[in-house]
This record gives C-alpha cells, structure tokens and sequence, in this order.
C-alpha cells in the first residue's frame, strides 16, 4: 500500500491526507449506496403499494444524499472554521451564477413543506394541467391533460416543470381536500320549446347520476373542512335558467370526479338525446337564419303599426 501511495504522490502530485480523503469518500459513498439498495429491496419485498414503493425510494435519496454531504465535509474540511470560510467563499460566486437552480430548490423545500401537491393530485400551474407522477429537487413532473383533448383527459405526454415556478404562478388543485369538482353541461333549446318540462327533465337526469357522489363529496368535504375554511352549502345538482340569442339556455351544474369527467358528460347527455327525443315539445336551438314579421306573428298588445311601403 505505502508503494502505490508512493507511486501515485510521484506521478500525480497527490499527498498522503488527499489518497486518504479520496478513499474514505469512496468507501462511504459505496456503502450508503450499499444501505440504500438494501433498504429498498426490504421495501418492495413488504409491500405492493405503488405509491408507498416511491415515497421510500424518494425519501432514501434526499436522507443519503443528507448524510453524505455531512460526512465528507467532515472528512475535507476538519475544522468547523475551515468549512465556514470556503462555504462564504463560493456562497456569493454561487447566488449568482446558479441562481435559477436555487430558485428551483427554494421551490422543491417550499413543496415539500408546505405541500401545495403531492405526487398523485392532479394541478393545473399556470398554462399547464395534469396529474403529479414525479417530484425532484429541480422539478416535477407531470402527466399532461387537457390541451389537445376534450374534457382534460390525458395527452400521453410528460410535462417537466421547474419547482420555481410555485413561487409566481398560482397552482389550482383539482384533489387536496376531496377529489370532486363542479361539473356545467349547457343545454340551448329554441324559444318554442317547453322548458320547463325540459328542466325537469334535467334535474332528474342529474339526480340519478350525481346522488351516490353528492353524499360522497358532503362526506369528503366535512373531512376537508377539519384543515382548511371550505364552506359549499349546496352539493345537490341544480339547472340554472338563462336566455340566450338562439333560444332558452338550460345549464345544468353537478358534482363529479374529477377524472372521470368526459365519462360523467357522455352518459348525461346520452339520457337528456334519449329523453328529448320522446317529446315532441323539445327542441334543440342551433344556428338558423329566419324572418320574424313582427306586427303578424307578434303579441296582440306588443305589435307595431303594419308599414305600408
């Protein structure tokens, strides 16, 4: 040994302590990743939870990775002192030429403490929606909805987000808290149409969709409320009335999953065409050109004055 120490003082101008350090640091590294693999091999053999499995190989990286960042700065750097005046050396050079890497980890300690999101919610942070598969000390990743897809299904594409960007854009949580949203299905009928009848109609389409979740988002929101100020009153589906150019606009406004959105949408408007299409007295609007001669077809007291030319 005192030979290759020898042999590699002369040929590459290391000392002994330096040979030394470099083979300390090397034989620590090896070994927390030694402990680490173990670690996780213990952990997938005890449990099938997915979620589980990566919450211990992301918790044993940082806790590694804290360990051996404490340990070989005590094996470079003996004395308190000495680490204290090189950290104030670099810290300045540091800020500014590494500043956007630093926002980002200002950004993932932010995340990690305050949890704004976890891996698994689905987010929408400025542009951009999907739901969390990943989360790094630089970025997260997300599972792209939305965009080029009705009703922000998944694209199939990997959105990497940079953590700072929690910092200046607001972040909307589709499932902290409980996993319902609002849902508005809007129904234009003609002005002929028997709307009332029509509203019936959609009040009772609703129900039958929406009574199993109703009672399973009141359950979620008197959890969700044990943390933070969430007050919804009304959880039942409801049909708003408004006229629009074309006609009676009947929006109906529901609960539902907030994955299962584009499903909840197809399966109402399938019961609303089956049903519309059993009376006679209920008729979509759609774009159409036509002539309203008002003193003829007009009502007896609201008519003007026949032109005569």
């Amino acid at each position: 040994m005192e030979y290759i120490s020898n042999w590699i003082r002369q040929n590459f101008g290391l000392s002994v302590e330096i040979q030394e350090n470099l083979l300390s640091s090397v034989v620590i590294v090896l070994f927390l990743v030694l402990v680490r693999k173990v670690v996780l091999i213990f952990v997938q053999r005890g449990t099938k939870d997915v979620a589980l499995r990566y919450r211990w190989r992301k918790s044993s990286t940082y806790v590694m990775f804290g360990f051996a960042v404490l340990i070989l700065g005590s094996i470079w750097f003996r004395g308190f002192q000495s680490l204290a005046t090189y950290l104030a050396l670099v810290s300045a050079g540091i800020a500014i030429a590494l500043q956007v890497p630093l926002v980002n980890l200002a950004g993932w300690i932010f995340i990690i403490w305050r949890r704004p999101f976890v891996v698994g919610d689905r987010i929408e942070i400025g542009s951009v929606k999907g739901d969390v598969v990943d989360l790094r000390i630089f970025m997260f990743t997300l599972l792209e909805i939305g965009n080029r897809v009705d009703a922000e299904q998944s694209t199939g594409r990997v959105i990497h987000v940079p953590n700072g960007r929690v910092f200046h854009e607001p972040v909307a949580n589709y499932t902290e808290g409980f996993k319902y949203i609002w849902n508005e299905i809007a129904v234009l009928l003609t002005f002929e149409s028997n709307w009332e009848t029509a509203k019936e109609i959609l009040i009772e389409i609703a129900d039958k969709h929406g009574e199993e979740i109703s009672k399973s988002a009141e359950l979620e929101i008197k959890r969700a409320a044990n943390t933070k100020m969430i007050l919804i009153n009304k959880l039942t589906p409801i049909v708003y009335t408004s006229v629009k150019d074309s006609g009676v606009l009947l929006t109906l406004r529901y609960f539902c999953d907030s994955r299962a959105r584009r499903d909840s949408e197809q399966n109402i408007w399938e019961d609303i065409l089956r049903a519309f299409k059993k009376r006679d007295d209920i008729d979509f609007a759609y774009p159409t050109e036509r002539r309203f001669v008002n003193y003829i077809e007009g009502k007896p007291d609201a008519r003007a004055t026949e032109s005569k030319g």
